[in-house]
């Protein structure tokens, strides 16, 4: 059900007019085009991680110390080689023209290790695993022509997308239910609309708050657009997740700790946040069947309840 939201490139009756139509996209996608921007990358991935790792230092340094998470924990170069072969997996899966939708399925165990690694002893260390991996693509990118860039971010989004949600839990706790429960069939729902509900979701936050500028620009920028959906989905696959463990915990011990250490310093507002989980639940009332949505209901009522101003008023530079 998750790898089916990816597009499939260079399938499609649409993708094949385009590239037609394009002779720059003709040449990139080629095999040939594949495997010089996968060389391409590799040649610059190195300084984009280096890079990256300044920037994220930058961005979480203050808060080892003022959330007291052990510095021990935080070794840059096991950080820094565990983001580079989680790159190396994704350009060589691009070379090869293997889709995004493939990817989703091959990446999985890998980045589900690396989630369990960085989780075992302090959750929030995942933090800086994510922020990582994210301003090292964000790197590479800047190194791409526009048409590569169309065809190469779809990949970054499914390792993304498998950094920053416990996908491999969700299917460990699935494997647990008969393919008849209500459990399961409320969670294929979920997943089969969550794209759809996290950009409607997206959109009604941005109409709400035209002006609202986070740390790397404005809510309708592409590159916060881009994030803003994957963080709906997040949460939304973290309902999945609570549902099938049938258990808070995952909220408790994973989502609400990394969102304390990371949402302040992104500029993200704790209204913000609120204002998206009361969006996210009207849509799940649209998009879910009575008897599905019931399935949900108690965990997102405990998730916005964890998430509410009344938690964060005693800290003003949280708020």
């Amino acid at each position: 059900m998750w790898a089916r939201k990816y597009v499939v490139s260079l399938t499609t009756r649409d993708e094949a007019e385009m590239l037609r139509q394009n002779k720059g996209l003709i040449e990139v996608s080629s095999r040939e085009g594949r495997v010089n921007t996968a060389q391409k990358l590799s040649q610059n991935l190195s300084l984009s991680s280096a890079q990256a790792w300044s920037r994220t230092e930058t961005l979480l340094s203050t808060e080892i110390r003022r959330h007291g998470i052990n510095p021990d924990l935080i070794n840059p170069w096991e950080i820094a080689a565990d983001s580079h072969n989680l790159f190396q997996i994704c350009l060589d899966a691009y070379g090869d023209r293997t889709t995004p939708r493939r990817l989703s399925v091959l990446v999985g165990g890998e980045i589900g290790r690396i989630r369990q690694k960085y989780t075992a002893n302090d959750p929030r260390t995942l933090g800086f695993v994510s922020m990582q991996f994210h301003y090292t693509g964000t790197q590479l990118l800047e190194h791409l022509l526009p048409a590569e860039r169309a065809l190469f971010s779809p990949y970054l989004k499914v390792m993304d997308d498998h950094l920053y949600m416990p996908l491999k839990a969700a299917y460990e706790a699935a494997a647990n239910y008969d393919i008849g429960s209500i459990v399961l069939a409320a969670v294929q729902q979920l997943l089969a609309a969550s794209t759809r509900i996290a950009h409607a979701v997206c959109n009604q936050v941005c109409r709400l708050r035209p002006n609202y500028n986070s740390y790397s620009g404005s809510l309708s920028s592409p590159l916060v657009r881009i994030s803003s959906v994957r963080d709906v989905e997040m949460f939304q696959v973290y309902l999945c997740l609570c549902a099938l463990e049938t258990s808070i915990r995952s909220v408790q011990q994973e989502l609400f700790p990394l969102c304390v250490l990371l949402y302040p310093r992104l500029g993200v507002s704790w209204e913000l946040v609120q204002e998206m989980l009361r969006t996210m639940g009207w849509e799940m009332h649209e998009q879910l069947s009575p008897e599905h949505l019931a399935v949900f209901y108690p965990y997102l009522k405990a998730l916005t309840e964890m998430f509410s101003l009344e938690v964060f008023q005693d800290t003003r530079e949280w708020a």
